[in-house]
């Protein structure tokens, strides 16, 4: 039997938040004028997002008196430290990784007593012990299961944690290895009108997904993956730790960036996983430019990667959640058998890809 990825569950914080309602709020936060507010509700309609989730209620309002989180008055600045936004985080991230958990586990057959390996992968939030452990304990995993964590990688983690997964399976054979992401960005909202923020913060939503990796029939093949670091886009897509939040470097240069790595990557995944047979595509959905770009370079169509655009669509950037809500709705759908090539990229610039196998 070959390592799969058997199945996945989802979770998100509270209801859908509309997008254009998350517009409202920004122009308020930022103290925008008539000018840049309809700059900014451009963006949000080109967005390529209906919807996001957050744990926070603020985003629903553009009365700054129904705020719980933001200040709501200007008097009350600083905005939130980073120390109070980790808090929430805490708060926050077991509910959601036990809901992802849950769903996965009631999917397959494994049990939770059955779980020999937890890989946790998150950029937004971190502390020891850690997500992992709150939920080892509340859910009943063995007191003998291995523990990782991958932090602070960016939207490609669950790539490195999917093939950390594999090598797992490889040695241990009766290994069942659980991947969880815990991903809540919009804790790390920043009031600075800059263009960097003003990208961010129209892409990026709370989510949390778990998958099951391990030897089977059934599922996903894991079948090959492979990584390429370019550079000369490391300036343009960072994420460092500020005193107020995480703070994204995210430039509008970024699809190109990613065009002329894929352009130089191409021939390399030609000879690797024979791309110009491959029909089917799961492309981190970070945003409808960067689909665009990537699928104009790949030469392919929206429909070969339509999974894609839906959880843009219906969920905006989850970071490295987001790939693995991409694989849920092609493990939920009756689509194709066949090779998918699934891709991600994030700050380096660094691009990963993985090759599956629908069986």
């Amino acid at each position: 039997m070959h390592n799969h990825i058997v199945s996945i569950g989802t979770a998100n914080p509270g209801e859908p938040i509309p997008q254009h309602r998350i517009g409202e709020f920004m122009k308020l936060a930022h103290g925008l004028s008539p000018e840049e507010a309809r700059k900014l509700s451009f963006v949000y309609r080109v967005s390529g997002i209906k919807t996001r989730y957050s744990v926070l209620t603020d985003f629903n309002f553009t009365d700054p008196l129904s705020f719980k989180f933001f200040p709501k008055n200007k008097d009350l600045e600083p905005f939130p430290t980073t120390k109070e936004r980790m808090k929430v985080f805490e708060e926050r991230a077991t509910e959601l990784g036990i809901a992802a958990i849950s769903k996965c586990l009631e999917r397959s057959k494994v049990k939770v007593g059955d779980i020999t390996h937890l890989i946790l992968v998150s950029c937004t939030g971190m502390y020891a012990p850690g997500v992992e452990m709150e939920i080892i304990e509340k859910m009943g995993f063995k007191s003998t299961i291995e523990r990782y964590s991958i932090h602070f990688m960016g939207c490609y983690a669950s790539f490195n944690a999917i093939k950390l997964a594999d090598r797992i399976c490889d040695s241990d054979l009766k290994a069942n290895v659980l991947v969880l992401s815990v991903e809540i960005c919009t804790i790390h909202f920043q009031k600075e009108y800059t263009e960097d923020n003003l990208i961010a913060n129209a892409l990026f939503g709370d989510g949390a997904a778990a998958a099951l990796i391990t030897k089977s029939q059934h599922g996903l093949r894991i079948k090959d993956y492979e990584s390429q670091i370019f550079r000369e886009g490391e300036t343009d897509m960072a994420w460092h730790i500020g005193d107020f939040g995480f703070e994204m470097k995210l430039s509008k240069y970024v699809p190109e960036l990613l065009e002329k790595g894929i352009r130089k990557f191409k021939l390399s995944l030609e000879n690797r996983f024979g791309l110009s047979k491959i029909r089917q595509f799961a492309i981190h959905p970070g945003g409808s430019q960067i689909l665009n770009k990537v699928e104009q370079v790949m030469g392919i169509d929206k429909e070969q990667n339509s999974h894609s655009h839906q959880v843009l669509s219906n969920f905006g950037n989850m970071s490295s959640a987001s790939i693995l809500f991409v694989l849920e709705a092609v493990l939920q759908e009756a689509v194709d058998k066949g090779e998918m090539l699934v891709m991600g990229f994030g700050p380096g610039l660094t691009l990963e890809t993985l090759l599956v196998e629908r069986v």
